[in-house]
């Protein structure tokens, strides 16, 4: 269960995370549980994450973005190259 986000929030999340480094880089291993637990600890801390994944290929890249926003129930706001920016609200602040 992803958020859906109207036009305005995911622009105002896209200008937020803008200046955000990725803080998760997956290595040839893909998307392990170890990563998507570094993905969810990144996005329980701070919401909005952006995340580094090594892909052979552009389709490999976005299965494994959604399959990440599917597993931790995030919503992907943008993906430039091999790098996505993540968000999922936090429940205790809302």
């Amino acid at each position: 269960m992803s958020v859906d986000l109207d036009k305005p929030t995911r622009l105002a999340l896209k200008k937020q995370a803008h200046h955000l480094k990725p803080i998760v880089q997956s290595g040839a291993a893909g998307l392990s549980d170890a990563v998507l637990a570094e993905i969810d600890r990144g996005l329980t801390d701070h919401e909005l994450i952006k995340i580094k994944l090594v892909a052979d290929d552009k389709a490999t890249f976005k299965a494994e973005v959604q399959q990440a926003c599917e597993t931790l129930e995030a919503t992907c706001i943008q993906q430039i190259g091999r790098t996505a920016t993540l968000y999922r609200p936090n429940p205790d602040e809302t």
